[in-house]
C-alpha cells in the first residue's frame, strides 16, 4: 500500500495482495521507520470498519482510514477501481480521501509492480 497527501487530500494505492488483505483479514497497514524508537515509525492503515462513510482520523504517528462494511467487500471483490469520500472536518473544509487499485506503469520505471493490478492504459 502506497499514500500520497496533498493539500488537504490523502490517497492509498492498494496492490493485488493488499486487497485480498483487507478482504480477508478486513486490514491492511504499511510502517515507515524515521528511527529505532516506537515514536520514529509513521504507521498508516486501512480497516473494514461498520461506519456510515469513508472516514480517516490522525493519532500522533498513526493516519487510519475506515472503509463502511457495506462497500467494501464490492469493491475489492469488482473491477471497480476507486472509493472516494470529501470527510467533512469543520469550519467549512473537508478531506478528500481516496482509495484506490494500484496499476502498473505502462512505462519502465526501475519500481517492483509484479504485484500490482495490470493497466487498462498503455502508459502512465
Amino acid at each position: 500500500m502506497k499514500i500520497r497527501i496533498l493539500g488537504n487530500s490523502i490517497r492509498l494505492r492498494l496492490s493485488q495482495s493488499d486487497v485480498k488483505s483487507l478482504a480477508e483479514k478486513k486490514y491492511v497497514e504499511e510502517k515507515t521507520y524515521f528511527g529505532s524508537t516506537e515514536e520514529s515509525v509513521f504507521i498508516y492503515s486501512l480497516e473494514i470498519k461498520d461506519t456510515n462513510e469513508i472516514r480517516a482520523i490522525i493519532s500522533a504517528n498513526h493516519i487510519q482510514v475506515f472503509i463502511p462494511n457495506k462497500i467494501a467487500d464490492n469493491w475489492a471483490n469488482s473491477d471497480e477501481i476507486s472509493l472516494e469520500n470529501y470527510m467533512s472536518i469543520g469550519r467549512g473544509l473537508a478531506l478528500r480521501i481516496l482509495i484506490e487499485k494500484d496499476f502498473k506503469c505502462g512505462t519502465e520505471r526501475g519500481e517492483d509492480e509484479s504485484d500490482l493490478f495490470p493497466n487498462p492504459a498503455e502508459s502512465c
